[in-house]
């Protein structure tokens, strides 16, 4: 008889608390240093949303950190101990060592374990586009596929899946290393906001340059309707930092030209959204593989 096996994720995934709940969805929880206390990144439940982004609005300058190796140890041993597989889809391992730590606790459980199957997906992207593979599994997962196909169609796949970027506040990105300081201030006083996705490598790169915000929004609608594969078959996400108006006028922009399954929006939890900032907005779906190289890296004359 085959195996039960279970979809897990880690907060960066940045999935609608309600779905994790109707899921049952299994997760490790990365950590945010916030206004002088530490919370557990948990989809909004400890550090709301609201709170979290009006903080930093006010000046606040909140830090991360990823899950110990005894985190995903417990949660690998105890779904192991129930005798079920486990498919772990984890942040980009570029971005974040909460991909190699759960390598590190996946082979203590297997030291322990023989007989135990885990698997670990790197997304080789984050936030919603992570969110998006996590759901692509658990319906394949109720549908009936095995966990050799799940892993398969994961793997085979996730370089299709297109991330495209842009912030309202350059000095978040420039705090977290994405961009140099120079072009942080020049781009401020220019108004520059630069168009980036997360490349083959699971890479945050920029790749151009819009001036202004309205400019900016038009362009990741251009690679939306220039890249989408099969738009009427699949569900579009969209993360944002507290920008709902702005994330509700981008799907309307995106629906205009194209018909497609659904397109969830939520909040950026408080991890991802420590170097989005407030404002930033981030569109996530499949279609021509991802670009592996930076197409405009002069982000520093208007």
């Amino acid at each position: 008889m085959m195996k039960n096996y279970i979809i897990m994720t880690d907060s960066c995934s940045d999935l609608p608390r309600t779905y994790v709940e109707e899921k049952n969805i299994p997760y490790v929880s990365l950590i945010c240093r916030f206004a002088g206390q530490e919370y557990m990144d948990d989809f909004g439940e400890t550090l709301s949303h609201e709170v979290f982004y009006e903080g930093m609005r006010k000046g606040e300058m909140p830090s991360t950190s990823q899950p110990n190796v005894q985190a995903f140890y417990e949660i690998f041993k105890g779904i192991g101990e129930q005798g079920n597989d486990i498919i772990y889809i984890s942040v980009s391992s570029a971005l974040s060592g909460t991909n190699n730590t759960a390598h590190i606790a996946r082979q203590m459980v297997l030291d322990e374990y023989l007989d135990a199957r885990i698997t670990i997906i790197d997304s080789l992207t984050g936030s919603m586009g992570q969110g998006l593979m996590v759901m692509k599994a658990i319906e394949m997962k109720e549908n009936g596929h095995s966990f050799e196909d799940t892993v398969d169609y994961l793997e085979n796949s996730k370089l299709n899946l297109n991330t495209y970027i842009t912030v309202e506040d350059l000095s978040h990105l420039k705090r977290g290393g994405r961009i140099s300081s120079t072009v942080a201030m020049v781009g401020t006083v220019f108004n520059i906001k630069p168009i980036l996705t997360v490349n083959t490598e699971g890479k945050i790169v920029p790749v151009l340059k819009a001036k202004g915000r309205k400019n900016a929004i038009n362009k990741i609608v251009d690679y939306v309707h220039k890249k989408i594969e099969f738009p009427e078959e699949q569900i579009i996400a969209i993360s944002h930092g507290d920008a709902l108006e702005e994330a509700e006028r981008l799907r309307g922009l995106i629906l205009k030209e194209i018909t497609v399954k659904d397109v969830i929006i939520n909040h950026m939890g408080p991890v991802i959204g420590s170097y989005g900032g407030t404002g930033a907005l981030v569109v996530f779906f499949m279609g021509k593989p991802r670009q592996g190289h930076i197409i405009d890296v002069d982000l520093i004359r208007p």
